[in-house]
């Protein structure tokens, strides 16, 4: 008897329905929505919720989760520290939602006496804490995502917290005319400690292409000199404030950089950068 070929035969083999099924990818709502070829990327500047609506076959994400700078401290203090740095791939979701915390940048000072910068805020993403704090020193450098610079007479910069990746701050230097201050730590280097004739310019930051081009975020504010004379510290590649004459500059928003140390009798400090929150997976 011949073989019969029925419309359901020729169908299955013009359209492939014997190959494996169509895969199906993940679908999220939250943030500020972009794509990157075949890769969606949300993200996060304000405190908000990362929705999965859809899992998908996959069902993980990328993240990187940066804390808020520390400020810088004013009159000759130390560079704020960058905010931590914590970054995975292949992180297993729900479809569920997440709750996002974006951390505030640590105010500078503009006031006359010697006052210490404003901690970072702590940034919050999948249940991980990455803090901030790290602030610039009238004395030691406060502790932090990464550690804030210490100012004259040798005061040691801040230490970083071990929760994620992060620098200890530079130490200052010298005494009655000739006072100088450390750096702040960034994600990728240590604060650098104040020289013979320099402040300790900012630690590094890291970069990343998780939003689709390579960026660098994280990088530590430079230290500031109470007396005239020295090299003011630079920032810290990744948005670290830069110590300038009878100043700080701020750090750049979203990077977590840290703010400036203030140099000069009455130098204002720079406020530090505010952290982010950034989620990328694959949605086609």
């Amino acid at each position: 008897m011949p073989r019969t070929t029925t419309f359901a035969n020729i169908s299955a083999r013009a359209f492939g329905l014997n190959a494996a099924a169509a895969i199906e990818y993940m679908v999220a709502t939250g943030g500020t929505i972009t794509t990157d070829g075949d890769f969606k990327v949300h993200t996060f500047t304000g405190s908000s919720t990362f929705t999965v609506t859809q899992l998908g076959d996959d069902g993980t994400v990328e993240y990187l989760i940066i804390g808020g700078g520390g400020g810088g401290a004013s009159r000759g203090g130390g560079g704020g520290g960058a905010g931590g740095y914590k970054t995975a791939a292949n992180l297993s979701v729900t479809e569920t939602g997440y709750s996002i915390t974006i951390g505030g940048g640590g105010t500078g000072n503009s006031n006359s006496n010697d006052v210490t910068g404003g901690a970072g805020g702590t940034s919050v993403g999948f249940g991980f804490t990455v803090y901030g704090d790290g602030a610039g020193g009238q004395n030691a450098g406060v502790d932090g995502g990464s550690g804030g610079g210490g100012s004259r007479a040798g005061n040691a910069g801040g230490n970083a917290d071990a929760g994620s990746v992060g620098n200890s701050g530079g130490a200052g230097a010298g005494s009655g005319t000739g006072r100088r201050s450390g750096g702040g730590g960034g994600a990728g280097t240590a604060g650098a400690s104040a020289t013979g004739s320099a402040n300790g310019n900012g630690g590094n930051g890291l970069a990343s292409s998780i939003s689709g081009s390579s960026v660098t975020r994280s990088g530590g504010g430079g230290g500031g000199s109470y007396d005239t004379g020295y090299t003011p510290g630079s920032g810290g590649s990744g948005g670290g404030g830069a110590s300038v004459a009878n100043g700080g500059d701020n750090g750049t928003a979203n990077t977590g950089g840290g703010g400036g140390g203030g140099s000069g009798t009455s130098g204002t400090s720079g406020t530090a950068g505010s952290g982010v929150v950034i989620i990328r997976y694959q949605f086609q």
